[in-house]
């Protein structure tokens, strides 16, 4: 139950936060997280590949 309401408190102040930045400087963050994440994803899944085929 604390773990969830400090996760509300941070998506709170990250709304803030986007809510007073100009729209190309969200855009822009937006797209390099989603990248981040794309590359973070590429990587688990490669790695999970090279360690079940070693088994």
């Amino acid at each position: 139950m604390l773990f969830l309401v400090a996760a509300l408190l941070l998506l709170g102040m990250v709304m803030g936060t986007v809510a007073h930045t100009p729209l190309p400087v969200t855009l822009v963050a937006a797209g390099l997280i989603a990248v981040w994440l794309v590359i973070f994803a590429i990587r688990e899944r490669h790695g999970r590949r090279r360690q079940t085929s070693a088994h």
